[in-house]
């Protein structure tokens, strides 16, 4: 054991070190002492007092900090409206199919947001209204992005399959998504909810895919995949454990924006008719039953406008937070 002053020396300042490495570098050359070694040893800096370096925070702790609640509270709203929407139903005042006032009626002490076309209580459906949008969108961008990033790691790796998947996904994209929805849904048995469901992901995996794509197709270059692929991994193997693990910041963004697309589809198929079917409680549904009073009871309409836009916007939000800092730049183009 070496204690203290046999064998260590004391800590030196920056100045101090670089005085000694010159002197040293300047011997190794065969060159003459250097004007630091002439003028005597250089003056340390001065020290820190110890009490104060004792009670200074790391370097970057405060940033830290700082980015730690900025993402919380990027993260709050989207939690909030999430749980409002999923408790919505039990907080909800009056059932909501029974009238409670006239048709149209303005806000009052039964109701508060006022009534809608049948004189039901607006705020009652706005909060039954929610669960089933968030679940179907959030079902809906689950889908587009693990679809999406199975063929685009696959596209990656083999150029044959990834100029077949970008030429299909180019097909795809001339379609309108109105249309889309339209030829999907109606001619879907029954239609319904998973009509709609199904409509999204064919809608929304080849914008999705060409992103995806386009990303792995570094990764797929790389050192590593071209080692594992010669040391004779499967297509599996390289997909799961060596290029999906390196997209984990891009699908989280791509989740995000995949969640306001699928809001946004889920939306007008609600607003066309060909999901949800009155008397359901359903956001895109209270605004086109509600668009013809308007002028009467605008809350009947602004209300699930203003919730449908809140939803998209909190939970783009709340993805982008959680990427990581070191992939914020990877997705950038996102």
């Amino acid at each position: 054991m070496v204690t203290a002053g046999e064998g260590t020396e004391p800590p030196r300042s920056r100045s101090g070190t670089a005085a000694v490495d010159s002197v040293a570098g300047a011997a190794d050359h065969g060159a003459g002492p250097s004007r630091a070694s002439r003028a005597g040893t250089a003056a340390p800096a001065p020290a820190v007092p110890p009490e104060r370096n004792a009670g200074a925070a790391p370097h970057g702790s405060g940033g830290g900090r700082r980015r730690r609640g900025g993402a919380v509270l990027r993260v709050v709203p989207a939690l909030v409206l999430v749980a409002l929407a999923v408790a919505g139903p039990w907080l909800a005042p009056h059932a909501i199919d029974a009238p409670v006032t006239v048709p149209y009626a303005e806000p009052g002490d039964d109701a508060p947001l006022g009534g809608d076309q049948l004189g039901r209580d607006v705020l009652s459906r706005l909060l039954a209204g929610g669960r089933e949008l968030i679940g179907t969108s959030l079902l809906v961008a689950v889908l587009v992005t693990g679809v999406s990033a199975a063929l685009g790691a696959v596209a990656a790796l083999r150029p044959a399959v990834g100029r077949f998947v970008e030429r299909a996904a180019d097909v795809l994209m001339l379609l309108p998504a109105v249309l889309g929805i339209l030829l999907i849904a109606l001619s879907w048995p029954d239609g319904g909810r998973l009509a709609v469901i199904t409509a999204a992901v064919v809608m929304g995996v080849p914008y999705a895919v060409r992103l995806v794509t386009g990303a792995a197709a570094p990764i797929a270059a790389s050192g590593y995949v071209e080692a594992a692929t010669v040391g004779g991994e499967r297509l599996l193997h390289l997909v799961v454990r060596e290029v999906l693990p390196n997209l984990r910041a891009t699908l989280l963004a791509l989740f995000g924006l995949r969640f306001v697309a699928a809001v946004y589809i889920v939306a007008t198929a609600g607003f066309l008719q060909v999901g949800p079917q009155p008397p359901a409680a359903d956001w895109a549904l209270m605004i086109r039953e509600n668009a013809a009073g308007i002028v009467l009871n605008p809350w009947a309409v602004l209300a699930p406008s203003i919730a449908i836009g809140l939803l998209a916007m909190s939970v783009n939000l709340a993805a982008s937070a959680l990427v990581p800092r070191s992939g914020r730049k990877a997705v950038s183009a996102l």
